[in-house]
């Protein structure tokens, strides 16, 4: 039997509840999501939805403390980059290139307990 990677483990199910509170927001501000955790050989997008005529590629960051910053500063040049090479890739495989879409990210913070889930839509623009 292989041993366990406990801390894998728990921020696998920190991340997990995350994307439940997420897709819990989504919905409650009207979001249609259309997939969760989506794969591509290129990486991987927690959240797509349809907010109206938008389809939105939602990125969810979670945080347990602010040791090393707030859930809202945590997606930077190369995340932005890996994401928009998803999203791309997405548009692609679904013909869907002439589609209006934006990348929204929900931060949330679990600091002492406390919930605080943030959504900012048009988070970001594509990135090269």
């Amino acid at each position: 039997m292989k041993p366990v990677n406990q801390a894998k483990d728990a921020r696998r199910g920190v991340g997990r509840r995350g994307e439940d509170l997420a897709f819990e927001l989504l919905k409650k501000k009207g979001y249609k999501v259309l997939e969760r955790n989506f794969k591509s050989p290129l990486g991987e997008i927690d959240i797509i939805a349809r907010e109206g005529k938008i389809l939105a590629f939602v990125e969810v960051k979670t945080r347990l403390s602010a040791d090393f910053g707030t859930a809202k500063w945590a997606v930077g040049p190369k995340k932005k980059r890996k994401l928009s090479m998803v999203a791309l890739d997405y548009l692609k495989r679904h013909s869907l290139s002439d589609q209006p879409a934006r990348f929204d990210v929900v931060a949330i913070d679990l600091d002492q307990g406390q919930e605080k889930v943030e959504l900012f839509q048009n988070a970001f623009d594509l990135a090269y």
